[in-house]
Formats: C-alpha cells, structure tokens, sequence
C-alpha cells in the first residue's frame, strides 16, 4: 500500500535533497510547496506568501490521496515545522486511510548558518531557483520552527 512521507527540518536543512534521493529510491512523487511557488510567483508573493503557501498545501493534501490511491508512494516537501502541522498532517492521512511517516532532517546550527550562506550565494549568482534567506527570513523560520518529540519521529536523519 502507498504511504505518504513527510520531510520535517529547518529551512535549509537538505529536504529537498533528501526528498529526491527518497523518490528515486522509492518511485515516489514528491510534492513541494516551494516548487510551486518559485514557479508561479517567483518571488514575487510578497505579503501574500503565507496565505499562497497555505492554499497550495491544502490543494496537495487533496492531490496526494489522489497519487497514493494510484499505488504511488508520495513524499511531502515542505518542513513540518511546527507541532499542529504535524498534528494536522497525522489526523488527515489517517481519516483517510493512509499510513504516513514522518523523516526528520535533523541539522546542528552551525552547519544550518554554512548552508544558509551557501544557498544565497547560488541563489545570487542565479545558479539555484530558491528563496534568498535573509536575516529577516532566517530569524522568522527559526522562530516558528518547533523539533519533533521522539514520539513523532519515525525516521531520523542526523546532518552533520
């Protein structure tokens, strides 16, 4: 039976990395919110952000019963960041019938900064289609971003 994975780590912690080793492993479809967005709004959202972000993650709720329904392994792409969401992520899948896990991408903080740096560099030198992170957004992100207890894990992975 298909299941859901849903990556949980900090911005910047190897997500999306991990989640296409994940689906190439698997034969999974990942679904990525800032995929999305990047695409469609570049970075242009701008005080709509949280509002477009919420929209897509709803129409992928929908979307993944679809792809787990055709047999398909699907992972989610977009954080995990705070324990209601995880909640929330829980609650749905198993009202519908549908086993899910959660892979957390745990990083230590200096490692997260040189990655950080890292990605704006890309992203400036127009190397990577991502978000800069600047310090308004690093300290937004690390503000909200809750760890999973252990209860909650079901796979972690240590970055070091």
């Amino acid at each position: 039976m298909a299941e859901v994975i849903m990556t949980c780590g900090k911005l910047c912690s190897g997500k999306s990395t991990y989640a296409r080793k994940l689906a190439e492993e698997r034969g999974a479809v990942i679904l990525s919110v800032d995929e999305i967005t990047l695409t469609v709004f570049r970075n242009e959202a701008g005080d709509m952000l949280d509002e477009y972000v919420r929209r897509i993650q709803d129409y992928l709720y929908g979307k993944s019963l679809e792809i787990t329904a055709a047999g398909t392994d699907v992972i989610l792409d977009w954080g995990f960041w705070t324990s209601s969401e995880r909640e929330y992520a829980r609650n749905f899948y198993r009202q519908h019938g549908v086993r899910c896990e959660l892979h957390y991408l745990d990083i230590t903080d200096d490692l997260w900064k040189q990655r950080i740096a890292e990605r704006n560099r890309l992203v400036s030198a127009g190397e990577v289609s991502a978000y800069y992170v600047d310090k308004g957004l690093e300290e937004k992100f690390a503000g909200i971003f809750q760890p999973p207890d252990e209860s909650e894990i079901d796979k972690r992975i240590i970055i070091r």
